[in-house]
């Protein structure tokens, strides 16, 4: 089995703009191009899923604007299904987050993603620690984009640092970094959240981790507490299945990694 915690689709009518806006910013930011594998929608990812023999994936929706919470999570819930576990999104400055993390679990959603650098916050300000403690109370999940993002400019609004700063606020357990804790952060992901309660993902490093890390950062933070990601539509399975599987770790760990800790957090089996 293969589930895949960290994707990204949009709603059909706005799917076409936003990836050509994306892949824009990727090229303007990285000077070189990085181009959708899908087609962005809920159909091009349960197509690429069975290409690439992915059972089960989770999409991570970010609410860029307080105005666009309302819409987000109604497609969220709208698309939320067995096989596509849908995350909400939520921004920390809009007054009535509360609000929309309760009808988020009232409507079964297990988690939410921010991502802030694209809603422009600092992972520790207090608002996002009253969105943290919030989301902890309920027991939904919180992805955290942390590190550089291929499509925007510095300064990194989530760094390691500023989430050990989170961790004396939060506890932790319910927090999933992405990108193996920090991307392109990885000696400060080794320092301030290797060993601590968050989760990781590994959406996206095989571009620029080295194995040696990788596999360090693994076997340090413990394959329970890790899942498998791609990033999709921007990377392929294939890609990070091909990594992980490489570093020569044993077959139970890999076996967690790839769909064991997912299936028991987000599916409940």
């Amino acid at each position: 089995m293969l589930i895949d915690v960290h994707t990204h689709i949009f709603p059909s009518k706005i799917a076409p703009k936003t990836i050509k806006v994306l892949e824009a910013g990727f090229l303007r930011v990285q000077h070189k191009p990085y181009y959708a594998y899908t087609t962005g929608t809920v159909d091009g990812l349960r197509q690429s899923m069975k290409e690439f023999g992915v059972d089960k994936c989770v999409v991570l929706p970010i609410a860029t604007t307080v105005k666009q919470s309302e819409s987000i999570n109604q497609f969220a819930i709208s698309i939320d299904s067995n096989d596509v576990r849908s995350f909400g999104s939520v921004h920390p400055m809009q007054p009535d987050y509360d609000r929309v993390l309760e009808e988020l679990a009232e409507h079964g959603i297990r988690g939410i993603k921010l991502h802030a650098d694209y809603q422009d916050f600092y992972i520790d300000c207090k608002e996002s620690i009253a969105v943290l403690k919030k989301a902890e109370a309920l027991g939904l999940y919180v992805t955290l984009h942390s590190g550089v993002d291929f499509g925007q400019e510095a300064p990194q609004h989530c760094t390691p640092e500023r989430l050990h700063h989170v961790l004396q606020e939060v506890s932790g357990e319910n927090i999933i970094c992405a990108h193996m804790g920090s991307y392109g952060y990885w000696d400060e992901a080794e320092r301030y959240l290797v060993g601590t309660p968050v989760m990781m993902d590994t959406a996206s490093v095989c571009e620029d981790i080295t194995p040696e890390q990788y596999k360090r950062i693994i076997e340090n933070h413990g394959a329970d507490r890790i899942m498998f990601g791609t990033d999709s539509p921007w990377w392929t399975p294939g890609e990070a299945v091909g990594m992980l599987e490489s570093l020569g770790l044993p077959e139970e760990d890999v076996e967690k990694i790839k769909w064991k800790n997912a299936l028991r957090l987000f599916w409940g089996e």
